[in-house]
């Protein structure tokens, strides 16, 4: 089996979240899989990023906030 680490990106209004996960690859399996503690980690950034709750995003995730920029 081989460990692949990775990284998600996911938006959620005018914030982005950066979270580290693995991927998983057995020779079994059919393709690439996470591991439920990462998948629980996807969720609950999710969760905090739609709630409002930046700090305990920051807990799991890097949280950058987007601003638009206009051309000249």
């Amino acid at each position: 089996m081989r460990d692949n680490p990775e990284i998600r990106l996911m938006r959620e209004g005018d914030l982005l979240a950066k979270i580290e996960i693995t991927l998983h690859d057995a020779p079994e399996a059919w393709e690439p899989y996470l591991s439920v503690e990462d998948a629980l980690k996807l969720d609950f950034v999710r969760k905090a990023l739609k709630e409002g709750d930046l700090k305990s995003a920051m807990d799991l995730a890097k949280v950058y906030r987007l601003v638009a920029v206009e051309a000249e």
